[in-house]
């Protein structure tokens, strides 16, 4: 793993010193909604913020803390937020390539619709991506953001897939892959016919 390459609790980090350098006023339990941390975690690294001197905490009434950042935390949050832009960089151009490949499979075998099968940032490089070949966008779908849009287009959900007309399925999200996949082959479809990148 690169030293330089930011962790989950370099992100983590990242997203609370975003937060408090934006809004000191902040609880921890307004951190925990907003970020999706348990308070818990919250907790801890808050705790680990302060440790390293990024973040400091003043008592304000009643019974509430106040967290603000020193300039130390102000660095910290440059160098994090640099770290994961390189990182994103090279995710992107990573996706990217592999999917040019993917798709050019694809048309090889005959395929020209393509369905796209969950949607998140992967999904989003697939289009574009998918807008320097000559194939088409046949739908998408996805079971937690049907009935939202994409690129201006409906989200269907995963059960409309019975009706769809398309030539292949890729699955077009990380996180969710294998809960998609799962549900796809319930509705029917061949676990050989899906493709992805990962």
């Amino acid at each position: 793993m690169n030293a330089n390459r930011p962790s989950e609790v370099d992100h983590k980090s990242l997203q609370i010193l975003d937060e408090l350098s934006n809004n000191d006023s902040l609880t921890q339990r307004d951190l925990s909604g907003r970020l999706g941390i348990a308070l818990g975690l919250v907790n801890t690294y808050i705790k680990n913020l302060v440790k390293k001197g990024y973040i400091t905490v003043k008592a304000i009434p009643p019974k509430r803390y106040a967290y603000y950042l020193t300039p130390k935390g102000f660095t910290e949050k440059t160098r994090l937020t640099y770290h994961l832009l390189q990182d994103y960089t090279r995710i992107y151009r990573e996706a990217k390539n592999s999917l040019k490949k993917l798709f050019n499979e694809l048309r090889k075998t005959g395929s020209k619709r393509i369905l796209f099968a969950g949607v998140d940032e992967v999904a989003e490089i697939a289009y574009i991506t998918l807008q320097e070949t000559d194939l088409e966008l046949a739908g998408i779908v996805d079971g937690e953001q049907s009935g939202q849009k994409f690129f201006g287009r409906d989200i269907q959900p995963l059960s409309a897939i019975e009706h769809m007309q398309y030539d292949s399925i890729v699955i077009t999200t990380y996180l969710k892959r294998d809960a998609v996949a799962k549900e796809l082959i319930a509705h029917g479809v061949s676990k050989k016919s899906l493709r992805g990148i990962f």
